[in-house]
């Protein structure tokens, strides 16, 4: 009798455990499903067209972004671009690695709303290493 009980009450606990948001959310693939990376830590992608966006309140400015198409599966998403007048070293049409912002979640970080992601790479070459100087960008 005690054996037929515990099998009854697992089955009860696995049928429950659906209602819970996460628990399916994570079953069903949910995240990845919804993620333009796929669940990979970066992606690599084609500039569409500059963007700026303005900050939320309370803040006051223009972030720098860009529309970025990605390589491997066409999804389109906006990616900011850090940093001192580095917008100015990105062209249309240049080849770009995009990361996650670092955002609660995989969502928008700081004072940028709906940007998820990041440049961190044009053409190959480090944004950070183009914003100092060090190097120059290459033409494809």
């Amino acid at each position: 009798m005690g054996l037929y009980n515990g099998r009854k009450l697992k089955k009860r606990r696995q049928s429950y455990r659906w209602n819970d948001t996460e628990y399916k959310r994570k079953q069903l693939d949910l995240e990845e499903k919804s993620d333009p990376l796929e669940g990979s830590p970066q992606a690599r992608g084609i500039v569409l067209e500059k963007r700026i966006i303005e900050a939320k309140q309370p803040n006051s400015a223009l972030r720098k972004c860009v529309r970025v198409q990605l390589i491997k599966n066409g999804k389109q998403l906006t990616s900011f671009v850090p940093g001192d007048g580095a917008i100015d070293h990105i062209d249309e049409h240049d080849e770009v690695i995009v990361e996650g912002i670092g955002g609660a979640d995989n969502g928008p970080k700081g004072d940028i709303p709906t940007v998820r992601y990041q440049v961190s790479k044009v053409n190959g070459v480090s944004l950070e290493e183009l914003v100092a100087g060090n190097k120059e960008k290459p033409t494809r």
